[in-house]
């Protein structure tokens, strides 16, 4: 499995009763314009649908794609926790709609800083070499 991805989750809530409900944020290891992967202790099965936001905490201020709704396709037990493979139902990557657009500006901040963190560790392990 990919490693984590940095800054983001995705919340949701799921009802416990009547009147009880509870706010659960999940790590992401995966996003792409069709669907994410993300990893909770939280049961779901495939074929259940998900109601939840993506929030992705910048310095400034949060970007965040509220009500996106998700099919989970697959189920991978690991530890106490379950990694889901969802796939967005609302739209697909040529969707113009304004949570199309969310979710495209958080992956577009993905890519920049996963791709800033590679040139950090490949220019650390560099220059360790050059000390040696």
């Amino acid at each position: 499995m990919n490693e984590e991805l940095p800054d983001i989750v995705a919340r949701f809530r799921i009802r416990h009763g009547l009147f009880r409900k509870e706010t659960v944020d999940a790590r992401l290891y995966e996003l792409d314009s069709y669907g994410c992967v993300m990893k909770t202790d939280k049961l779901f099965s495939p074929g259940d649908t998900i109601l939840f936001d993506l929030i992705m905490d910048m310095p400034f201020e949060e970007i965040r794609a509220e009500g996106l709704s998700g099919l989970v396709t697959e189920k991978r037990k690991h530890c106490s926790n379950f990694f889901y493979s969802i796939d967005f139902i609302q739209f697909d990557s040529s969707d113009d709609s304004p949570l199309a657009d969310k979710v495209r500006r958080i992956r577009e901040v993905l890519l920049k800083k996963q791709s800033l963190k590679s040139r950090r560790s490949s220019n650390t392990a560099t220059g360790m070499r050059q000390i040696a």
